[in-house]
């Protein structure tokens, strides 16, 4: 596995190594130990997670706050996302800024979501199978959003709006300056 860093603290896009022959391919999708002699982390995934969506899906910006904030582990089997976070930890310089990324069934890369962090995706392909592990269960209480189209993050989804599918919750999300700042110092 190959691993690089982001300009986001612990931000970590991973790469795996493709064992390829006649008969299709292998690779290890995730492995701690050199994970963590990479990050210095210890990780403990405690759920796994698959959604599939059609074309122009957009899904989230989500998060957890409190004792159930997640850390993730996200990857695309079948078609292609613009997978998107957004950093909510206050005392870090990329605060409020975002990162994306391109994750795809043909490039296989993974991206490593460290807890304060928002993150969505829309789907760029007609459908896309998205999995994600994560450190800490689903707690609905402690589920946050922020909205899609937040102006101060001006997030480019590489897609008109007009083409998006989006939840009802997903439209009720808040905006990212009516967060409340304490969620992930």
């Amino acid at each position: 596995m190959e691993y690089k860093k982001t300009a986001f603290k612990d931000l970590i896009i991973c790469i795996p190594k493709i064992f390829s022959d006649d008969r299709g391919y292998f690779y290890e999708s995730f492995n701690l130990r050199s994970f963590s002699d990479f990050t210095g982390l210890h990780i403990d995934f405690v759920q796994d997670n698959q959604s599939r969506s059609s074309f122009g899906t957009l899904r989230g910006l989500h998060f957890q706050i409190g004792d159930y904030a997640q850390s993730k582990l996200v990857r695309v089997v079948e078609g292609d996302v613009l997978d998107v976070v957004v950093d909510l930890r206050s005392e870090e310089p990329t605060y409020g800024k975002s990162f994306a990324i391109v994750l795809s069934a043909q490039n296989r890369k993974q991206l490593f979501v460290p807890r304060g962090m928002a993150h969505g995706f829309i789907t760029l392909s007609e459908n896309a199978t998205f999995i994600y592990k994560c450190d800490n269960f689903y707690h609905k209480e402690s589920e946050r959003g922020i909205i899609f189209n937040d102006p101060d993050l001006a997030i480019d989804w590489r897609l008109p709006e007009k083409q998006f599918l989006l939840s009802e919750k997903d439209l009720q999300n808040t905006l990212f300056k009516n967060l409340d700042k304490s969620y992930f110092k």
